[in-house]
């Protein structure tokens, strides 16, 4: 028993020498290394990812074969029943056809007669009609009409004759007296005017086409 103890602890004794002799000659080979702070998480993280890739590569195996299995399954139902599924593609054909619009019939307009007729309303007759009052017409004061004094030109014709009016201005811009005049046509009931005759006339209501003027009185008679 002596023997194979001694033996044994010169055999461990060989490999750990040996174990030691390689690590000297790995690192006087590689470089030094330094440990990066986020290598030791990013190492630890790829770890379970190996380990979880075959578990889904194992998962997916019977997820695989269960729809090999579905695929079949109505595969089978399909090829016994092709007939079944001709009667839905006719289906939105005769769907389409009530899609258009339809127009209304107008209705026929209906004589008079023939209409519905609507009660109006009646009202209540008054035992006694009121009299009537008749309300007395206002006093219309006429206003101050427009009068002209000029000289008789003409007195040719009946009842009628032409009035020279004379107007004599100050002119806006130039401070010039200006001399203007206009003739009027008068009504002589009476024809009692005469050429060269002084007059006053006024306005009144339209006599003929041209006289809207009146002869109220001679002011001075031709010499």
């Amino acid at each position: 028993m002596s023997d194979e103890t001694v033996n044994e602890t010169e055999e461990t004794d060989e490999t750990e020498e040996a174990a030691a002799v390689e690590e000297a000659a790995q690192e006087a080979v590689a470089p030094e290394v330094e440990e990066v702070p986020g290598q030791a998480d990013a190492v630890a993280e790829a770890a379970p990812l190996e380990e979880a890739e075959p578990t889904e590569a194992a998962d997916e195996a019977p997820a695989a074969e269960a729809p090999a299995a579905e695929a079949s399954a109505e595969e089978a139902p399909a090829e016994e029943a092709p007939v079944a599924e001709a009667p839905p593609e006719e289906a939105p054909a005769e769907a389409a056809a009530p899609a258009a619009p339809v127009r209304k019939k107008k209705q026929k307009r209906l004589p008079r007669p023939l209409r519905r007729q609507r009660t109006k309303a009646k009202r209540e007759k008054p035992a006694e009609r009121k009299p009537i009052t008749r309300l007395p017409k206002p006093e219309h004061t006429r206003g101050r009409r427009q009068e002209r004094q000029g000289m008789v030109v003409s007195a040719s014709a009946d009842k009628t004759i032409v009035v020279r009016v004379d107007v004599a201005k100050v002119h806006p811009i130039y401070k010039k007296v200006v001399k203007r005049s206009s003739r009027f046509h008068a009504h002589d009931e009476e024809n009692e005017a005469k050429v060269g005759d002084v007059v006053r006339i006024v306005e009144t209501r339209p006599i003929s086409r041209l006289k809207r003027w009146r002869l109220q009185e001679i002011v001075e008679a031709a010499k």
